[in-house]
């Protein structure tokens, strides 16, 4: 990928937004797990918390994005994003963290529960990198700044407006697309026929979307009865 090039640019972007609607959540971790803390106290664990989350979700992606370039590996990465996708638009999260007595537990805690949630975000992030370092660090400093001290405003936006978790897992889906088409074991069949690839990116994310407006559909009527 050239550096720099739309292609570049469109990736980040991609990338972002997966930070945002994936790891919007982690925000509220960071909050519950400080919450017990003096107020003076509660800054310097939420920065301290989110540097050592950075740093293991940084490595951990540069690990998996090392990962990817091992034939079949590829498949198996965009089947699970698929799930990943369909489970973005359908799953009921919740936020059962225990708040940490002293700053290293507060700390400790943001670090394993954002290492724990984080890994549908990373698999995701490298599938989009295509291989490339620079933007997953990049999509990292952009993303993580503002989950971390703008989460009420992302929640806020997400809760007023649903369609972006839809848009969310629509680039998921696509992500999942382009990987599955990009493994080495089967990249001959796609090659030669561009229409197949758009094809097979098309049905993946048309399919995840319409999984989940169903399932959700269902969710609601089951409620009301």
């Amino acid at each position: 990928m050239e550096l720099f090039s739309a292609e570049f640019f469109s990736a980040l972007l991609a990338i972002v937004l997966i930070d945002l609607v994936l790891a919007g959540d982690n925000a509220i971790v960071i909050g519950l797990a400080a919450r017990n803390l003096p107020v003076d106290q509660q800054r310097k664990v939420i920065v301290w918390g989110t540097v050592g989350a950075i740093g293991i979700r940084a490595l951990a992606t540069l690990v998996v994005v090392w990962l990817l370039k091992i034939p079949g590996l590829l498949l198996v990465g965009g089947l699970l994003l698929i799930w990943i996708a369909y489970k973005l638009l359908v799953e009921e999260k919740s936020h059962d963290v225990d708040a940490g007595q002293s700053s290293w537990e507060a700390i400790r805690t943001i670090i394993i529960a954002d290492a724990v949630m984080g890994l549908d975000n990373v698999l995701a992030v490298a599938g989009t990198a295509h291989g490339s370092f620079l933007l997953v660090i990049l999509g990292l400093l952009i993303s993580i700044p503002i989950v971390v001290w703008g989460s009420t405003i992302v929640i806020k936006w997400i809760e007023r407006f649903p369609v972006i978790i839809y848009l969310g897992a629509g680039v998921i889906a696509i992500t999942a697309g382009k990987m599955i088409i990009d493994e080495p074991l089967i990249k001959d069949y796609f090659a030669a026929n561009t229409n197949l690839q758009y094809a097979l990116i098309v049905i993946i994310t048309i399919g995840v979307l319409v999984a989940g407006i169903t399932k959700n559909k269902q969710k609601k009527l089951a409620d009301r009865s």
